[in-house]
């Protein structure tokens, strides 16, 4: 009887370590496979999905000429970057896509980043240089949001969150990007995604 309850206690036990491990790990929403891309971040340099390969990114659709959502996307996604220093994680990306790249060329971007004063511009990659047609179907192929400019409207449609992509290059969480941003949520998340990655 005795050997049976010591049993059962060390399985017990075994279970509770094994469960206490698991939710300390990431769990995916979703699996949408980024689509290869090449691509001229702001630095008129090319930057293609393999380049984000082993990095864990944030990534988020604005432009430059935007009137509505994407000032506080932009801020936002400053802010975060803010906080994730303070929270000691250094291993990711920040990548913008123009949904407008035929007015933001790669100086438009780089200005257009530098007005936002972010912590470092390193972890930041705005990108462009495809045509418009490209780039909307980028968007819905590879992270399911909507992106569409109106003839004759030199505004573009488009949605606002902040998609979590893993180090395969495999967008796995997405977060309002425009208001009541969960950052603890995100960092969160990038955390134990970055641990995730570098542990398999």
């Amino acid at each position: 009887m005795r050997k049976k309850m010591m049993a059962l206690t060390s399985m017990i036990i075994m279970m509770l370590v094994v469960s206490a491990c698991s939710m300390g790990g990431f769990k995916a929403d979703h699996k949408y496979k980024i689509e290869d891309f090449d691509f001229e971040n702001q630095h008129n340099e090319n930057v293609s999905l393999d380049d984000l390969k082993g990095t864990v990114w944030l990534a988020q659709f604005v432009f430059t000429n935007c009137e509505t959502v994407c000032l506080p996307m932009m801020a936002n996604m400053t802010d975060l970057q803010k906080q994730l220093k303070d929270a000691g994680v250094e291993d990711y990306k920040l990548v913008s896509f123009s949904i407008d790249p035929k007015t933001d060329t790669p100086e438009e971007m780089q200005s257009y980043l530098d007005s936002f004063d972010p912590v470092d511009q390193s972890k930041w990659e705005m990108l462009t240089g495809y045509s418009q047609e490209t780039i909307e179907k980028f968007a819905i192929g590879s992270f399911k949001t909507f992106v569409s400019k109106t003839p004759g409207n030199d505004q573009v449609i488009h949605g606002t969150a902040f998609s979590l992509v893993n180090k395969d290059g495999v967008s796995v969480k997405s977060y309002n990007g425009a208001e009541n941003v969960p950052y603890d949520q995100i960092i969160k998340d990038m955390k134990a995604l970055i641990k995730t990655d570098q542990e398999s």
